[in-house]
């Protein structure tokens, strides 16, 4: 195996300086301003499309799983990929997707397309979700990522906080509506891809090696096999029943296949060996864990304020705020000490430590819970997420040589999102079936009389009904809160047995030419 660069200078990188980086992070940031600004606007709207679309509770889990799920099964590839070729190339194309899928899903006649079109947009998510932090572990050293890192926070924390405030006010005008929530990022994504081509200069390392597509499929195939599952079961059959032992079955089969292609593979799309690193094996099991108990409580809490609470979508947009302060604040803040610092480890433990707060302090709301309180049970959680979800990825990409940055962003990165898709699909199934008996148990016939698990429309119920109605949403979330409680609580474990390492001082690039010339030299 050759590795030849089509830049000379890559064999001697000389470290980028901050207005060249910052140019150079344009398009990324862009990118990275458009997917979040999908995703939560989207997540606001989803209570109006289900209803205007006639969709289930099921339906809504699948409209977030989907795109979830081809995110998930991608973003190995996308990370294989970027070893091996141009990574400009890629996030261009990953944002591309993301352009056709926009079109899609805002022209789409039933829930069904809307589905398809979300398993577009998973994929180019997918590409933008791991390359991004490649691009950036090759641009800049793990001693100043931080700082960076805290740039990108803002622009995270800006496009949360105006997706939820453009969503509900797309929504609630009636000569736009909700189908704008997925058109508006459509400029904005050709914008990123326009800025990557002007800005982002990296070396092409081209080498003579196939991908590993069969690892790929198995990897896709035994995931995807899994999370349609754990969205079913509790609901469409029962958790014991046969067809979980055809499912699981089934996926651990393919997945135990992934894993033989895997380690002989000559350019594996997950290599066996990064999970021996201890580091990143940890980093792993935390970013699953804080994936399940992260996506898969506040995915529904958008649901909780329209249903349960009974607010407009502008105004669920306004009572998303503190989270999304306290994700800002405390992401900035963190990564700028630790570039100040150079210590990591402190930020991971405090976030875990708060995150499990926050997870607990929302596992006891209910349908009177008062706006201040809900807020800042809200911006705890937030705080914890902030301090914990960046700085894992960190520290992993600090604790493995430069030939493998892209694959253990990508592994971090795919666990994480296995996690949250796990989380949504699996939660979202036990908040319908609770939902379902909490409704049976309290309205007895009504509950299913002409909509089986359908989403309700409070506006189109009698008084004494959306009560009730108010107070089963109020309780089934609550509930995903209080199963999210042990799930952060290991990944706190995880954190702790981390160990801390001091951070270096050269970027991907520098270390990756070092590394080349320590070989060739040998």
């Amino acid at each position: 195996m050759t590795s030849t660069s089509a830049q000379p200078e890559s064999v001697a990188a000389a470290p980028a300086s901050r207005r060249k980086v910052l140019q150079a992070l344009s398009g990324l940031m862009v990118g990275m301003f458009v997917s979040i600004l999908a995703s939560t606007v989207v997540a606001n709207a989803l209570p109006r499309i289900i209803t205007d679309l006639r969709g289930s509770q099921t339906v809504y889990t699948w409209i977030v799983t989907s795109e979830l799920l081809a995110m998930t099964a991608t973003v190995p590839l996308w990370g294989k990929m970027a070893d091996l070729y141009s990574k400009k190339l890629l996030i261009q194309l990953s944002l591309g997707l993301f352009v056709v899928g926009s079109l899609i899903a805002g022209l789409t006649p039933n829930v069904e397309i809307l589905i398809v079109s979300r398993v577009v947009q998973g994929i180019g998510a997918g590409g933008m979700t791991a390359l991004a932090m490649i691009v950036m572990a090759a641009l800049i050293p793990p001693r100043e990522l931080g700082r960076y890192a805290g740039i990108f926070g803002a622009v995270f924390g800006v496009g949360t906080v105006a997706g939820p405030l453009i969503g509900g006010l797309l929504v609630d005008t009636s000569w736009l509506g909700w189908r704008w929530c997925f058109l508006i990022g459509v400029p904005f994504t050709i914008l990123a891809i326009v800025l990557l081509q002007r800005t982002l200069d990296l070396p092409v390392v081209r080498r003579d090696v196939k991908v590993d597509y069969l690892g790929a499929l198995l990897i896709t195939v035994g995931v995807s096999t899994l999370l349609i599952w754990s969205s079913l079961a509790g609901n469409q059959f029962e958790w014991g029943s046969w067809w979980t032992v055809v499912l699981v079955g089934a996926a651990v089969v393919v997945l135990a296949l992934a894993v033989r292609v895997e380690s002989r593979a000559a350019e594996p799309i997950i290599p066996l060996y990064i999970l021996r690193n201890r580091t990143v094996a940890l980093a792993t099991v935390a970013s699953a864990l804080v994936g399940v108990a992260m996506f898969g409580g506040t995915v529904f809490l958008s649901q909780y304020f329209q249903v349960a609470l009974g607010k407009s979508p502008t105004i669920a947009g306004l009572m998303s705020l503190p989270m999304v302060f306290g994700l800002l604040i405390s992401s900035t803040v963190a990564g700028q000490l630790i570039t100040k610092w150079g210590r990591w480890k402190g930020f991971l433990v405090a976030g875990g430590v708060v995150m499990l707060a926050g997870m607990g302090l929302l596992s006891t709301i209910d349908g009177q819970t008062g706006t201040l309180l809900l807020g800042i049970y809200m911006a705890v959680l937030g705080v914890g997420v902030g301090m914990l979800m960046q700085n894992l990825v960190l520290a992993a990409q600090n604790d493995v040589p430069a030939h493998d940055l892209g694959v253990t962003t990508s592994v971090l990165t795919f666990f994480r999102s296995m996690g949250g898709a796990v989380g949504v699909s699996a939660l979202g199934a036990v908040l319908a079936a609770r939902i379902t008996t909490l409704m049976t148990e309290k309205l007895g016939p009504m509950a299913t009389a002409g909509g089986g698990d359908a989403v309700p429309d409070i506006s189109a119920l009698p008084a004494p009904v959306v009560r009730v109605v108010q107070d089963v949403y109020a309780t089934a979330t609550a509930d995903l809160f209080l199963i999210g409680v042990p799930l952060t609580a290991l990944a706190l474990l995880a954190v702790l047995f981390i160990k801390e390492k001091p951070l270096n001082t050269l970027s991907g690039e520098e270390r990756l030419a070092r590394e080349q010339a320590a070989s060739a030299g040998h």
